[in-house]
């Protein structure tokens, strides 16, 4: 089995319901064997999309049988009022101005919490090497989960703790893998996680680290039978994975990225939201990853005062304390036929989304067919080359926003249930709509002037 990234130009969607003709022109150009498992636009014009798509080739008839086609919708019928439910997300490797780096959307997400009653984020918001503050009334959960859960397909049951599986190369260099379990160790009995067996894995799994055209960071996962077999054997002993293992980089990028004080994608993240998708839509369990030290050399590389953003990874060694402690409590991920089960957060539940401005993926695409309104942060700028505007949205369903802070206050003003833009000054005035009887006339009238009719005619009140 090998996992890697495509990229397919598409039509740009006609219609109100881009859902089903974007799968229409993705799955068309597939060939057989090859299952997508993560979907970006890229760039986008009112002509065609670029796309590039993680995809799982030469997997077997049975694994294909076991991933749930990212395209499938269940469309709900309303939204649950009874609490306020935000989805925040920050993609991982389109070098997101905040959340791009090393859990520097730690104070977002906090900020964020502070005014619903659930957040559900995933890895890439808060994972910060040692370093992870998840706010207590959020879900942790892996991005393509993020991705079903408002798709309608899956939905997430709280739990107390999770049997967390931890599997770790078996590194040519022991001291790498005794920091991985050194740093499980502390997580058990700081943490209290039941998380005592540890499973390296030799030969490991390849995970090598690339860019596409556009900049985003991706890469190839090779070898991945040994785990497979691992997680299929111990399948009825844990509820979510940790992974520590080496990603495949270029010497020079581990200094270069210090050094370009932000303007550089992190070229891991891409790679392990392969991985960690992958392994989420097999199994339906919490997946999470950090990178483990390749060398001494790479260790002893001196990157002097950083960026702050990357100070987090900067003082680390192991990087796996975040996982572990986003794993203790990630919930349950429950496949839908029907209705979710009590208790749980699903599509239903899901009150707005909150992301960088100019993202389209499959969790914009889904609040797009779901009614789930969508704030768009300017200020957290990444690569991406695309206008949401052009997305076919209902009224109110997109708010784009200078900053985070005007993001918390949209969410605010939903959740009590007042229209954004009407605390805000100069307000527009109050249309009066003529009735189509007294437009026809007008119209007429109009045509008889030798001045050309206007469907719709809004009169506005002096």
């Amino acid at each position: 089995m090998r996992m890697s990234e495509i990229r397919l130009r598409i039509p740009a969607p006609r219609t109100g319901a881009p859902w089903e003709e974007v799968r229409g022109s993705i799955t068309s150009q597939l060939r057989d064997g090859v299952w997508p498992i993560r979907f970006a636009v890229v760039a986008s014009t009112r002509e065609a999309w670029e796309c590039e798509i993680g995809v799982i080739e030469d997997i077997d008839l049975l694994r294909g049988a076991a991933i749930q086609p990212i395209f499938d919708l269940r469309r709900r019928a309303a939204e649950d009022t009874r609490e306020f439910t935000a989805v925040l997300l920050v993609p991982t490797g389109i070098g997101s101005e905040i959340g791009g780096h090393a859990g520097d959307a730690m104070p977002v997400a906090a900020l964020a919490a502070s005014v619903v009653d659930t957040l559900v984020l995933h890895p890439n918001v808060v994972n910060g090497s040692d370093i992870m503050e998840l706010p207590s009334n959020a879900l942790y959960v892996e991005g393509s989960v993020i991705a079903r859960l408002l798709a309608g397909t899956v939905a997430l049951r709280p739990v107390r703790s999770n049997r967390v599986l931890t599997v770790l190369d078996e590194h040519e260099i022991r001291r790498y893998t005794d920091d991985a379990i050194n740093t499980v160790s502390a997580a058990r009995v700081s943490f209290g996680m039941d998380a005592s067996d540890v499973y390296p894995l030799d030969p490991r799994v390849r995970l090598t680290s690339s860019y596409t055209k556009s900049g985003r960071a991706v890469g190839e996962v090779s070898e991945l039978d040994g785990l497979l077999e691992l997680l299929d054997r111990h399948r009825a002993d844990y509820d979510a994975v940790a992974l520590s293992t080496q990603i495949s980089v270029p010497f020079n990028y581990h200094l270069d990225y210090y050094t370009a004080q932000g303007s550089m994608v992190n070229p891991w993240g891409g790679v392990e939201a392969i991985l960690t998708h992958a392994l989420s839509s097999l199994y339906d369990v919490p997946t999470a990853h950090a990178p483990m030290l390749e060398s001494p050399a790479v260790e002893n590389i001196e990157v002097g005062v950083v960026d702050p953003r990357m100070a987090a990874e900067a003082i680390s060694t192991s990087f796996f304390t975040c996982v572990m402690k986003g794993l203790h409590r990630s919930p349950a991920v429950v496949r839908l036929q029907g209705a979710a089960p009590a208790g749980a957060v699903a599509a239903e539940q899901v009150s707005c989304l909150v992301i960088p401005d100019k993202v389209i993926g499959l969790p914009v695409l889904a609040a797009l067919e779901q009614g789930i309104p969508v704030i768009a942060v300017r200020e957290n700028k990444n690569i991406l080359d695309n206008d949401l505007a052009q997305l076919p949205w209902r009224h109110n369903q997109l708010f784009v926003v200078d900053n985070y802070w005007e993001a918390v206050g949209v969410m605010a003003a939903l959740r009590t249930g007042i229209e954004p833009v009407v605390v805000r000054r100069p307000i527009s005035p109050t249309r009066e709509i003529a009735p189509a009887s007294r437009a026809a006339r007008t119209g007429a009238a109009a045509a008889t002037d030798g001045a050309p009719a206007r469907d719709g005619q809004v009169r506005t009140p002096s």
